[in-house]
């Protein structure tokens, strides 16, 4: 397994309305910097810490982050009455977000490789019949022998679905000929008798 190493990027947090300590302001450092192993390339993190008032709860602490990486920006915001809780849950949102990005990335591309092998399926059958191909030469790959026991159309039918092939080779014992016994389209039987 290969180990990322923490690639340096620029990392702003900001504090509005409250007052942040070192430890809080470090735990969302260290939360924020643990994002960089979902991009290749993290250019900037930015992180506002604020207190804002709310007229059902009181005051919520809000974490808001916006991250540039990768060619996108991604945005969270998440309050609780704890802010390394509220720190918690927008890098959790950050998380999902780049999840559910890279799902629609690999589907995106799943369905690019399906289309080209389809396409390349059909320009190849349509090369085949364009081209005057060589008959390719029959080849006989197996040679089966066996007993032909005289039976009835109906025994054979049993016989033939036993070993669930679609057609059967049997002597007619009305007849006393050689028949073959084939499942139709429809479901139902045919046989084929010599003259």
């Amino acid at each position: 397994m290969v180990k990322r190493t923490a690639r340096p990027f620029n990392l702003i947090i900001q504090t509005r309305h409250v007052d942040v300590d070192e430890p809080v302001k470090r735990y969302a450092e260290r939360k924020l910097r643990k994002l960089t192993r979902h991009f290749d390339q993290l250019q900037e993190a930015q992180a506002v810490l604020k207190e804002e008032r709310h007229r059902s709860d009181g005051r919520a602490r809000v974490a808001e982050v916006t991250v540039w990486g990768d060619g996108l920006v991604l945005r969270g915001r998440h309050s609780d009455a704890d802010m390394r809780a509220a720190i918690d849950g927008v890098v959790d949102k950050l998380e999902r977000q780049i999840r559910k990005r890279r799902s629609r990335l690999i589907d995106k591309r799943r369905i690019e490789v399906s289309r080209a092998r389809r396409r390349r399926a059909a320009d190849a059958a349509a090369a085949l019949r364009t081209s005057p191909a060589a008959p390719m030469p029959a080849e006989i790959v197996r040679t089966k022998r066996f007993v032909m026991k005289p039976m009835t159309p109906e025994d054979a039918i049993i016989q033939m679905e036993r070993l669930g092939h679609a057609f059967f080779v049997f002597r007619n014992a009305q007849s006393e000929e050689i028949s073959v016994l084939y499942r139709r389209r429809s479901g139902d039987y045919g046989v084929i008798e010599p003259e």
